[in-house]
């Protein structure tokens, strides 16, 4: 089966004056399949928006090659991008015009789509189509963004942080709705730093580092790291050493008149320590992307929970 994506060895490099040159991207080799929604993860700057630009032939790698529905970027782009629904991270549209006038004038580019199913995206996403771009908030220009990808219907999505700017509520519309683009057999490029998201979407996710793949998972092995962290409130003064000895807990550090500690594993043995004394309240965290990262990489080079070093292209 042909990857929708596939890069080899694709790289970025920016010098600066006389100094070293600086890889924005470095080595890249990776194959999207048909049908999946790969989740692209990394912290900002990590080179996610680096490797889109590349894959929309926006920018010119440096060295390695790119290739869309097995067709080289560079030399087949406008024929690849007639497949593909974009949204950029940062959108510029015309600001004088209203938001149904963009949706006309890329409909008509695009050779027409149906009304109908944006109709369906305009409502879902409560989007007003009526004003003018300029009134819009960072919130309903992503709308507005997410309705120009999709309203096509497009063999491909790629999406450069999709809900940025979107409340709750729309945040959980828009994972229906890739879901539904899967559904439909469709295939999903998203970079994104926000774990929650892809947690909910994404087949597998790529982690990106200091513009370099570590890893390719299946997002339920990312995201099994089995700790979180957890706030206690006490009545009486407990310092960390107190709690430092009980099986699963470990980092215990007084923070504002209360104690944060990591836990990996079950509650139980700290609930049993925690008997004797009266618990006024109890937060519980779960680990951030970057947490999570390190669990599973370590430094950015070993895997952790007994896998061997090593990157996944596939």
């Amino acid at each position: 089966m042909t990857p929708i994506i596939q890069t080899e060895r694709l790289s970025k490099v920016y010098q600066r004056g006389r100094g070293e040159p600086v890889y924005a991207l470095k080595d890249l080799t990776l194959a999207v399949q048909p049908g999946e929604v790969f989740g692209y993860l990394g912290p900002n700057g990590a080179g996610k928006t680096t490797t889109i630009r590349l894959l929309m032939d926006f920018i010119r790698p440096t060295s390695g090659s790119a290739r869309i529905f097995g067709q080289d970027v560079r030399q087949h782009s406008v024929a690849i991008h007639q497949r593909i629904g974009f949204l950029p991270g940062e959108l510029n549209l015309w600001k004088n015009q209203t938001g149904q006038q963009v949706i006309n004038y890329i409909s008509r580019m695009r050779g027409g789509t149906d009304t109908s199913y944006v109709a369906d995206l305009t409502e879902r996403l409560q989007f007003d189509p009526s004003k003018r771009i300029r009134s819009y908030s960072s919130g309903n220009r992503r709308k507005l963004g997410l309705i120009l990808a999709l309203m096509g219907k497009p063999e491909l999505l790629i999406l450069d942080e999709p809900t940025g700017g979107l409340d709750p509520l729309m945040q959980q519309i828009f994972n229906e709705i890739i879901l539904e683009v899967k559904g439909e057999g469709r295939t999903v490029f998203l970079s994104s730093h926000i774990l929650s998201e892809v947690q909910a979407i994404c087949d597998r996710v790529g982690i990106l580092r200091n513009g370099e793949l570590k890893a390719v998972e299946r997002v339920s092995d990312l995201t099994h790291a089995d700790f979180r962290w957890v706030t206690l409130r006490l009545e009486e003064i407990v310092e960390p050493a107190q709690l430092a000895g009980i099986p699963g807990v470990s980092d215990v550090t007084r923070e504002d008149g209360a104690l944060r500690l990591r836990l990996n594993g079950d509650f139980d043995p700290l609930l049993r320590a925690l008997s004797p004394y009266y618990v006024r309240d109890i937060r519980v965290q779960e680990p951030s992307l970057e947490e999570i990262f390190l669990t599973y990489y370590g430094n950015g080079s070993r895997l952790t929970h007994g896998a061997a070093e090593r990157v996944l292209a596939s």
